[in-house]
């Protein structure tokens, strides 16, 4: 059987207010294409779809044609499990629509899936945390995890044990119990699979993903996920990586682009488990990679100063990418440099000053000697050109005078 995880696509997310679903949808084009050339029987999906638990119009129409299209009438098996950027009751709407198409959709720790046909294939059993699949005349069991908040977490977990001392024990310590009493139905005979949208001890964040943990609450040790099982299939962290504790077994699949500067030193992958079982041995167990395109690059132009800065951006201006400029400058750059920037390159997302000179201690201590109104008349004067008006003075003295008073 062969398995391909991704995750975290988060359909509808910004940049800096800049829309990213250009990107996204040629990325989509593009996976159907790596989906049906690399012949994948069964696509596991590791939550956060979409960035927000609304999210726009055109993001959900991406969303459901791509499956559409992933499943080929239903000969592909898709799971799709909810992150915690998802809305588990939006995600599962469309499950008995997606059943035809061969599309399994787990919202919350408790959803069931329910048995019978789904596309060309069967679910032979399930329950609270697990489906047995008939692939192509293959099983596969897979445990699943949609995104476990504490509070989703407990209303499965408390429904297993009667532990007085349960309360007590870590979130890693939860997640390991829950996955141990789910264990028994993996068999010699199953391919058997883990997915779940959960921070792995000792995994590198990427910088833009929304934290799930406070205070280290919400982070698991790579030992609470099954001995037995091929290949574990993990959303929520940005950047591909083996989860530590996992033998190279559990993987983090990372987004499919790239949503901050933080995240552009590494490459973007989707994953490929080949599982071979016969006659209750497994006699293949390989995992590879796939490299990702990047649509529109995030890049940081460091200018010495504000011409350069401004020469660069008409250099540059056909090119498509995203760009932070780093401008080392003596002064704050004011509203019409700004703007010549802006007319050679849309696509600048903040202009980030770097100032070379400090204020000596004479210049402060003169600073200090000054009213409030005038230190801002000074400022408005050299930032704008013009001198402030008195009603732009008097709204703004009423404005600190009443914060004053708070």
């Amino acid at each position: 059987m062969r398995i391909l995880h991704t995750a975290d696509w988060h359909l509808g997310k910004n940049i800096e207010g800049h829309s990213r679903m250009d990107e996204q949808a040629c990325f989509l084009a593009d996976f159907v294409k790596i989906v049906k050339d690399e012949k994948i029987d069964l696509l596991i999906i590791a939550g956060d779809v979409y960035d927000s638990y609304n999210p726009p119009a055109r993001a959900e129409e991406l969303f459901y044609e791509t499956l559409k299209q992933l499943s080929d009438g239903g000969k592909r098996l898709i799971l799709v499990i909810a992150g915690n950027h998802d809305n588990p009751q939006r995600l599962e709407a469309p499950g008995p629509l997606a059943r035809d198409h061969g599309i399994l959709m787990a919202g919350v720790p408790k959803t069931i899936i329910p048995t019978g046909a789904y596309g060309q294939h069967q679910v032979v059993a399930a329950g609270e945390g697990y489906v047995e699949l008939e692939i192509n005349s293959e099983r596969a069991v897979i445990l699943l995890l949609p995104y476990p908040s504490e509070k989703r977490l407990n209303e499965v977990l408390y429904d297993l044990t009667t532990a007085e001392d349960e309360n007590q024990k870590s979130y890693s310590d939860r997640i390991h119990s829950y996955f141990s009493q789910l264990e028994c139905h993996f068999r010699d005979d199953t391919i058997n699979l883990v997915t779940t949208h959960i921070f792995a001890m000792g995994s590198e964040e990427a910088g833009s993903e929304r934290t799930i943990q406070l205070g280290g609450t919400y982070i698991v040790d790579g030992q609470c996920f099954p001995e037995k099982a091929h290949y574990i299939a993990l959303g929520h962290i940005h950047k591909p990586q083996v989860i530590p504790g996992t033998n190279g077994r559990g993987r983090y699949a990372g987004s499919p682009i790239h949503f901050n500067r933080r995240e552009i030193a590494y490459g973007k992958k989707c994953i490929i488990a080949e599982i071979v079982v016969s006659n209750g041995v497994t006699v293949k167990n390989e995992i590879s990679e796939i490299d990702l395109k990047v649509y529109k690059p995030i890049e940081v132009w460091k200018c010495d100063n504000v011409d350069d800065a401004i020469a660069r951006c008409a250099a540059n201006a056909d090119r498509s990418c995203w760009v932070y400029l780093e401008i080392e400058t003596d002064h704050y750059i004011r509203e019409d440099e700004i703007k010549k920037m802006k007319a050679h390159k849309n696509d600048i997302l903040e202009v980030i000053p770097r100032l070379t000179t400090l204020e000596t201690e004479a210049s402060l201590e003169a600073l200090t000697e000054k009213s409030f109104g005038d230190v801002f008349k000074e400022f408005y004067r050299r930032e704008r050109g013009t001198e402030a008006d008195d009603e732009v003075l008097e709204l703004l003295l009423s404005l600190v005078v009443e914060e004053d008073k708070q």
